[in-house]
């Protein structure tokens, strides 16, 4: 016979990743695979490192002039990250 309290197993996975604190840093992980997603190709190829440190995300961009283009529109970029991902895992971000 089969047990009626059966769970998605899409639903076990998440669960056993928030008991083992597993989920920010895989959730972080995906920020950091998302940005070239998000931004576009044209901005991924001025970027040339990405790093999330407590809620963080220091983006380090050769080229100054987009630097303060995204930092004008930083709020924009940390939502469109985060609504990617399903979760709110940057709070802030830092361009360099």
């Amino acid at each position: 016979m089969r047990k009626r309290n059966t769970e998605l197993l899409k639903d076990v996975i998440t669960q056993v990743l928030r008991q083992n604190k597993l989920d920010r840093p895989l959730n972080e992980k995906h920020i950091i695979d998302a940005w070239p997603e998000v931004l576009g190709h044209n901005i991924n190829q001025y970027t040339t490192s990405l790093i999330i440190n407590k809620r963080v995300l220091y983006v380090t961009l050769s080229s100054s002039v987009l630097r303060h283009d995204l930092f004008m529109s930083k709020d924009q970029i940390r939502d469109s990250l985060n609504k990617y991902v399903g979760a709110d895992i940057i709070k802030d971000l830092v361009f360099r």
